[in-house]
């Protein structure tokens, strides 16, 4: 699952990993992204000190490495990619991918508060679409999933998701356990407050706030590619 930030990635990873048959993995290209960029996350040493900052080592470790469960659930970040890596593995013959996307006047402002400043790397809609568009090129047919569609009725929408995906539904995927889970990264203290606090899924709350101006040509870049996105999903 190829994510952009703020689109309940991590929501939808629990929910993933209350099914029967799924191990989830929760950002595995994080610490690699941290090493890369030089961004100064919160957590960053912990981030780094956790995981893999190779890219390969990482797909040969985690990404094809034997599970106990049939099914491996990976919640990616698309803007832990930069859009020169290797990744043949998403062409892996039991690799489905899929993307979850936002609108972006939904979620760049809450990212702004967090990060303090944003670049087009930070919003991973050019690295979603990028990918996006490699599969369709080769014939491959990515499911598409807006989160807002999703938390607008998630009793209809997680079915959808799961019959694209060619796995079955199973009702307890709308509630969890309140607090932290194993398949968490080390950065949950940092990051995951909200969903922690949380039992299952929550309804939508659209934005009312004003846009805030210095995003306004960020807005222009991400507009087409969640368009185009938007095209594709459920």
């Amino acid at each position: 699952m190829w994510s952009g930030p703020r689109t309940v990635s991590t929501a939808l990873l629990r929910s993933f990993c209350q099914h029967s048959q799924v191990v989830g993995i929760d950002e595995p290209f994080y610490a690699y992204y941290l090493q890369r960029s030089g961004k100064l996350h919160p957590m960053r040493d912990e981030v780094l000190a956790s995981q893999d900052n190779v890219l390969g080592d990482v797909v040969v470790n985690v990404l094809r490495a034997e599970c106990d469960k049939p099914i491996q659930y990976v919640k990616h970040m698309a803007h832990h990619i930069f859009g020169d890596e290797d990744l043949s593995f998403v062409n892996d013959n039991d690799v489905t991918n899929s993307f979850l996307i936002r609108h972006p006047r939904e979620m760049m402002p809450s990212l702004l508060r967090d990060l303090g400043s944003l670049e087009k790397i930070d919003i991973a809609y050019g690295q979603q679409l990028q990918l996006f568009e490699q599969l369709r090129a080769q014939g491959k047919h990515p499911v598409v999933i807006d989160s807002t569609k999703l938390l607008a009725d998630p009793v209809s929408m997680l079915p959808k998701l799961c019959t694209a995906l060619g796995i079955e539904f199973e009702q307890q995927m709308l509630e969890w356990p309140v607090g932290n889970h194993s398949s968490y990264g080390v950065w949950a203290p940092a990051w995951y407050g909200k969903v922690m606090k949380t039992d299952g899924w929550r309804p939508h709350v659209p934005k009312v706030e004003p846009f805030p101006a210095e995003l306004d040509e960020l807005l222009e870049f991400a507009m087409p590619a969640y368009e185009q996105l938007l095209e594709y999903s459920l």
